[in-house]
């Protein structure tokens, strides 16, 4: 399908406030969010979203590993990116996140335990072993944080499925080089 990558110019009215809020919250308006603004209903759906998941606390670092997981689980190159590109803002090591993109766990045991859920949230559909669970659980997350996990699970898995849909979302230039296939 084609998205057209809306501009707060050429966006649908209903969408021109939702985009004004997410540049003044990152900067700029993502490619990601700016192809769903065709839908001002998806773009508010989106932008909650995002907004509930920043709210919680999880902590930025298990937020971001959750979405690499998810994104190489569902072939999201745009959001393998993203994430990839702000775990390494926040000080994660080169190596530790191609592990990650290459669909293999981080060495340290918390953020291993992390991928491993969310990787299993997503393609189990919710069905997770409850060796998984326990796996979490002894690395420190309580339910709340689980639950947490599960919101980015839902969000990554939304921008996957419009990364998709538009047969892979143009990447802004501050994601080109974290560019994932």
């Amino acid at each position: 399908m084609d998205l057209k990558i809306h501009t707060l110019d050429t966006a649908p009215a209903g969408s021109r406030e939702l985009l004004e809020g997410i540049e003044s919250d990152l900067g700029f308006v993502p490619n990601l969010a700016a192809s769903v603004a065709e839908s001002p209903a998806l773009l508010a759906a989106f932008d909650g979203l995002r907004r509930a998941v920043q709210s919680g606390e999880l902590p930025a670092v298990d937020r971001e590993i959750a979405g690499i997981a998810v994104g190489v689980a569902v072939d999201n190159a745009y959001g393998v990116a993203f994430h990839s590109t702000v775990l390494a803002g926040l000080g994660v090591d080169d190596a530790e996140i191609e592990r990650m993109r290459s669909g293999t766990e981080p060495s340290d045991p918390h953020c291993a335990a992390v991928y491993a859920l969310a990787r299993e949230i997503v393609v189990g559909r919710g069905k997770v072993d409850p060796a998984t669970i326990a796996r979490a659980t002894g690395a420190g997350l309580t339910p709340a944080l689980i639950l947490e996990v599960v919101a980015e699970c839902t969000f990554a898995g939304l921008v996957g499925v419009v990364d998709n849909l538009g047969d892979r979302v143009a990447l802004d230039e501050p994601l080109a080089p974290r560019a994932w296939a």
